[in-house]
């Protein structure tokens, strides 16, 4: 992923806003998605460290060891490059930085290793280290108006991938890991290289929301839970249909109807100002009133953005208020054990006075042969 240079200044300056109300001096970011949003550039997690090192006065400076210089010399305008040698700790490197601007409070972002981390508090023993998660939820959480465009872009090249799926694919008879490697081909067709995550759980693999696809044979009747997504630009996709093999049984038809009115009623409540827990209550309430409130065992949605899941969470006890900008998904589900279960979900952007879905293909019941 290629980023504007105005986007990283943009951005940069804005967490040096956030720090300083933090009261934080030193930022320091390992390889992960916070690498990638201040960079545009996604390095290789490994035993050598690479880091963006962020201090909340100065220049910001990217760690890196000699043999993966030339992976971000394109990056060398706008950040200085302290490019270590074998011989090198990296981290001696670092702590050099933090005394040289009397650093305090250091803030390290989740994806930086325990085995760094512990060297520089050694090495920095009037410093206090604590999480950067509030810092980096603060600059990710609202997306900026080119960030909204490429998940826009990544929903409808998704969508398109599904409607040719339901149009071509056929699941009775057929493994689910023969139906992920179609899924994976029409998603490639639309400029996916890979698929980011594909699970296809079929009959009473169905119950279990995380299972992992298997060589399972379909067979008439199966509702086939498919949740898959692709990684456009650095940027996510992620939704679930769940088609049926054939006639669907009238017992799975009620449930699915429950869980689309659920997915609805959490839709319909989305709004700024809204606490993320209201959109789990939303759908919760359906489906208990239904009476299948002990078969959806999941949160009703998460963000989505440079990572797959990513704050802000729709769960019960979160009461963070939603904010315009914003992009989550909307899943609710019902899982019986032993015998099925169904999910729909939408990637939905939050908007200045409600919701708008991203994933736009039809949420209807559908069977295919």
């Amino acid at each position: 992923m290629t980023q504007d240079a105005q986007v990283t200044e943009q951005r940069l300056s804005r967490v040096r806003e956030v720090m300083e109300q933090a009261g934080v001096d030193l930022l320091i970011i390992g390889p992960s998605s916070d690498f990638r949003y201040f960079t545009g550039h996604a390095p290789r997690l490994s035993e050598r460290l690479t880091a963006l090192i962020i201090p909340r006065e100065g220049e910001a400076t990217i760690a890196v060891p000699r043999l993966e210089a030339p992976l971000l010399a394109h990056l060398s305008d706008q950040f200085a490059m302290a490019i270590w040698d074998e011989t090198e700790r990296p981290t001696e490197r670092i702590a050099a930085m933090g005394r040289e601007a009397g650093v305090r409070a250091v803030a390290v972002n989740d994806q930086f290793w325990s085995v760094f981390l512990l060297q520089l508090e050694e090495l920095l023993p009037s410093a206090s280290f604590q999480s950067a998660a509030k810092i980096m939820s603060r600059m990710r959480v609202v997306k900026d108006p080119a960030e909204i465009a490429l998940l826009r872009e990544a929903a409808r090249r998704t969508d398109a991938a599904w409607e040719e799926f339901c149009a071509t694919v056929r699941l009775t008879g057929r493994t689910e890991r023969e139906v992920a490697a179609d899924l994976q081909a029409l998603m490639a067709k639309q400029g996916f290289p890979t698929l980011a995550f594909c699970a296809v759980a079929s009959g009473p693999n169905a119950a279990s929301p995380h299972h992992e696809t298997s060589d399972r044979v379909i067979q008439p009747g199966d509702p086939v839970v498919i949740d898959f997504g692709g990684e456009y630009e650095g940027y996510y996709s992620d939704i679930t249909r769940t088609p049926v093999a054939g006639e669907p049984h009238p017992d799975f038809v009620k449930i699915y109807e429950i869980v689309k009115q659920a997915q609805q009623a959490a839709f319909e409540t989305i709004r700024p100002g809204v606490a993320c827990q209201d959109v789990d209550r939303a759908a919760r309430k359906v489906i208990t009133d239904a009476g299948y409130g002990e078969y959806f065992i999941h949160r009703v949605g998460h963000g989505l953005g440079l990572e797959i899941h990513e704050p802000p969470y729709l769960v019960e006890g979160n009461t963070q208020p939603l904010e315009a900008g914003m992009v989550t998904s909307d899943e609710p589900g019902i899982y019986i054990p032993g015998k099925w279960g169904v999910r729909i979900e939408d990637a939905v952007l939050v908007t200045e006075d409600g919701a708008e879905r991203l994933n736009t293909v039809s949420r209807e019941l559908v069977s295919l042969p």
